[in-house]
């Protein structure tokens, strides 16, 4: 996966989890859990959704790479 298609589909993700949030006002630097203000259930779908879109299981080890948007695009690029 391309980090251009990763950012696709964590942006997807998140406009799913967080219908509210403007994902243009998302920086590489945006933590996606306290400035989105994404709980933990949240979150756990967020998660889900990237699994799913992916094809690959996120283990919760895996769970702070997804801390920013640059990090999550990092761990499903491959990078």
């Amino acid at each position: 996966m391309t980090p251009d298609q990763a950012q696709r589909v964590i942006e997807e993700a998140l406009a799913q989890v967080a219908p509210d949030v403007d994902i243009g006002e998302i920086t590489p630097d945006t933590d996606l859990r306290d400035d989105l203000g994404l709980d933990s259930l949240d979150f756990v779908r967020f998660v889900e959704i990237l699994s799913q879109r992916t094809g690959t299981q996120i283990a919760e080890d895996d769970y702070p790479h997804l801390a920013t948007l640059a990090s999550a695009i990092k761990l499903l690029a491959g990078g």
